[in-house]
């Protein structure tokens, strides 16, 4: 739509500059916008305002200029418009909108333009240590790397899924201490609980399925056997917690492998030739001046233990070696600085990080009956994720969880993700599509037949305000998908398909579609929702969200 008037625009300049009175010819991208305000036209141009610095001459005069050489051969324009200071307003003729809406049915891309063709794409996400379940904090992180990974898939990159997690460190070790103090609890043997060990009721229950295959013969020293049941148990329940919400990795990256190929220490050798760390009080210091941070930071403790941003440094270097295009961290809004401090330290050591793209997002409150619920990993008190999925089920999940953009703060209203009924905007969204396949089966039993291809002449009928809003509505789709995409920004999409949804009411709340006496209104409206019901399909299963048939 918007690279149609920018066409005209292209023209109307080349013909202005032929004839001396510009000096431009080429049309600023992004100056075509679709208005806030629909009395200001269906588009409106800021080309004027843009190239009125260079011509040197005020933008109205210069809109003047570019409206006398606009050609419209195909009339696609009804009126044009100059507002404020040099706005060109557009209104689009009916024939536009037939020709946008024809070709968007023709199109099995839905107008998606393939910007990442040829590229390769990682996103890792979720990275939860196993030792624990999923909570409801790593359900936005988990849904939003996968419909990243979806987004991108959409564009056309090649993407790999990626899961990055440690079972070899510290929290490892007091999980295995947690496990063993439940076991020794259940077998009636003398117990001393450590002090910061994890309390919830899975701790017991691993270490029942112990008692229950080894009885009381496992020794208290045997610290490798508690740990390997608690982290082949933990894992299987996340494992199981993704599946719920569909989502998948192709890759399981164990940071303890950085360790067994020599990468760690790679990095520390690599760092002091380069002169940028040292050691002081016991510990090994990242030279923070010198990679642009405000300060030192710690890579090896003086206990010997490495500080977490070693190990991502030496995982980072290996993603880049794997020359992805596009490389998507998602992170909580709790990593932002570690996050910096690996950029800076990999850029000191020579590496172009211009390909890492961190996603934050902040963390989730959950309300239930209008009080919030209290999470703590450590302390078991804490809703998991599953639990969550059981109360309003996976589809609510993943909508709510990507209704706000990803850096502010998410209040997830259990009442509201229940509801059914169009309060809910998950079941606002999805009654528009079972509204369509409703009628598709009204007209089955009317005999009437959906339409095949279509042409913009057998959609001639289509002459209603609120018909061209839902055509406008569809032809930005695309576009859409493609911001999302690039901008890493799925709540895009979540915001399209709430509009969308409204105006398909609108329209179906006001106007007949089978009961019209006219069949050539009948078949053009019927097209008109047959795109409806494909883009809806399309954009919630890019969030990965079912489109019921009934509801």
């Amino acid at each position: 739509m918007k690279k149609r008037i920018e066409a005209l625009l292209a023209n109307a300049l080349e013909r202005a500059t032929a004839a001396g009175e510009l000096h431009t010819t080429v049309v600023p991208p992004g100056c075509v916008e679709i208005p806030k305000e629909r009395a200001h036209g269906d588009l409106a141009a800021t080309l004027a305002l843009g190239i009125a610095r260079a011509e040197r001459k005020p933008p109205r005069a210069i809109a003047e200029t570019i409206l006398r050489h606009l050609d419209d051969p195909h009339g696609v324009i009804a009126g044009t418009e100059i507002a404020g200071p040099g706005f060109i307003n557009f209104k689009l003729a009916p024939r536009f909108w037939h020709e946008a809406l024809a070709g968007l049915l023709a199109d099995p891309t839905l107008g998606i333009d393939p910007a990442g063709r040829g590229k390769r794409a990682q996103v890792e996400f979720v990275s939860a240590n196993p030792t624990g379940p999923l909570t409801v904090g790593h359900g936005r992180n988990a849904v939003l790397g996968d419909t990243l990974a979806r987004l991108l898939e959409a564009v056309s990159y090649d993407v790999e899924r990626e899961y990055y997690f440690n079972n070899a460190g510290r929290q490892m070790k007091v999980l295995g201490a947690s496990v063993r103090a439940r076991y020794q609890e259940i077998v009636g043997r003398p117990v001393d609980f450590p002090e910061d060990g994890y309390q919830g009721a899975y701790i017991r229950d691993v270490a029942q399925s112990l008692v229950d295959s080894r009885g009381d013969a496992i020794p208290d020293d045997d610290e490798k056997t508690f740990r390997a049941a608690a982290e082949s148990a933990i894992f299987a329940d996340i494992r199981a917690t993704q599946d719920r919400l569909a989502i998948t990795f192709d890759v399981y990256f164990n940071e303890d492998s950085l360790y067994e190929s020599g990468a760690i220490e790679a990095v520390l050798r690599d760092l002091e030739a380069k002169g940028l760390s040292e050691k002081k009080e016991g510990a090994v210091w990242l030279c923070g001046e010198k990679v642009g941070l405000d300060k030192d930071r710690v890579l090896v403790k003086s206990s010997g233990e490495p500080a977490y941003r070693l190990p991502d440094i030496a995982y980072h270097q290996n993603k880049l070696g794997r020359r992805f295009d596009l490389i998507v961290d998602v992170l909580g809004a709790d990593h932002i600085a570690e996050h910096q401090e690996v950029a800076a330290a990999l850029r000191g050591l020579g590496f172009d990080t211009s390909s890492i793209r961190p996603v934050i997002y902040q963390f989730v409150t959950l309300t239930r009956h209008g009080e919030q619920v209290k999470m703590s990993t450590r302390r078991a008190e804490y809703v998991t994720l599953d639990e969550l999925l059981d109360e309003v089920g996976s589809d609510a999940a993943r909508f709510f969880f990507l209704s706000r953009k990803s850096d502010s703060h998410l209040e997830f209203d259990l009442e509201l993700a229940k509801k059914r009924s169009t309060d809910n905007p998950v079941y606002y969204v999805q009654y528009a599509h079972a509204r369509i396949m409703s009628l598709y089966a009204q007209a089955a039993t009317q005999g009437i037949a959906l339409p095949g291809a279509v042409t913009a002449d057998d959609l001639g009928a289509l002459e209603l305000a609120e018909e061209f809003e839902l055509v406008q509505q569809l032809v930005s789709y695309g576009e859409v998908v493609g911001v999302a995409a690039r901008e890493l920004e799925p709540h895009r999409v979540v915001f399209y398909l709430q509009e969308l949804a409204a105006a398909l009411h609108r329209f179906y709340n006001h106007h007949r579609v089978l009961g019209d006496e006219s069949r050539e209104r009948v078949a053009a409206r019927l097209a008109l929702l047959e795109a409806v019901r494909r883009v809806l399909v399309s954009g919630l299963g890019l969030l990965g969200v079912a489109a019921p048939e009934r509801m």
